[in-house]
């Protein structure tokens, strides 16, 4: 087992962590000169930081054959799993596959309260996000309320981006490092619409009118779950 103190000092580096969050976007494998070339760092600085994400295992490495002779040059990619820390050790992941066991029994009644209860709990940590900034969600201007977006979805790996329509804004986003993507495998259809009723909640809390509609999803083999929300 992984030492908690261990991952979260390697990714405390700001360089290297977003070097990890980089890799899950882009979902594909880098060299070292890729990632030194796109952070503007030395080759040896970007194989040091490739070194200790894969050390804590959110990237693995292998060796790829060009078919030129030679040594086979170091291929980097992120983990889709990612990893969980706990301190000390709970059985938060046991207990959470428990549950969604027992909705899955329930049927349809119990998913439309567990989506209810997950919309009000995004609205609700909007509103204290939205407290946490000293403001009044009524008063925010637009950009204050992307920016409370961005904030929020940058814990669970998404950034929001703005186009210009003629019947207003559109806001979309991709999620790029799913925090449920260990549950999705057995339970994807309870666990997907959970999840985007909490997200749901959270723009209704800034954004009284919009239209929240998913256009891809990881459960059709799509790379990420992709939304647009017309405001």
């Amino acid at each position: 087992m992984l030492n908690p103190l261990k991952v979260t000092s390697t990714l405390s580096d700001e360089t290297r962590f977003s070097i990890y969050q980089f890799m899950l976007q882009e979902k594909k494998s880098f060299s070292v000169q890729d990632i030194a070339d796109r952070f503007h760092i030395h080759p040896n600085v970007a194989r040091l930081h490739l070194t200790k994400l894969t050390e804590i295992e959110v990237i693995s490495s292998e060796y790829e054959k060009t078919g030129k002779g030679g040594r086979p040059g170091r291929r980097y990619k992120a983990e889709e799993n990612g990893i969980t820390l706990s301190f000390p050790k709970r059985n938060y992941d046991e207990l959470l596959e428990w549950t969604l066991e027992i909705l899955t029994e329930f049927g349809e009644e119990a998913n439309q309260i567990g989506k209810k209860i997950c919309y009000k709990k995004g609205t609700e940590d909007m509103d204290k996000l939205v407290l946490s900034h000293g403001k009044d969600r009524l008063q925010l201007s637009f950009d204050e309320k992307i920016e409370l977006i961005t904030e929020a979805s940058s814990l669970i790996g998404y950034v929001p981006l703005i186009k210009e329509t003629p019947d207003g804004k559109s806001v979309s986003f991709s999620v790029y490092n799913c925090p449920y993507y260990n549950d999705i495998q057995k339970h994807a259809d309870l666990v997907c619409d959970l999840h985007e009723s909490y997200l749901k909640g959270q723009f209704d809390a800034l954004f009284e009118s919009n239209d929240f509609v998913q256009i891809e999803s990881i459960t059709n083999s799509c790379d990420y779950c992709t939304y647009q929300i017309n405001v």
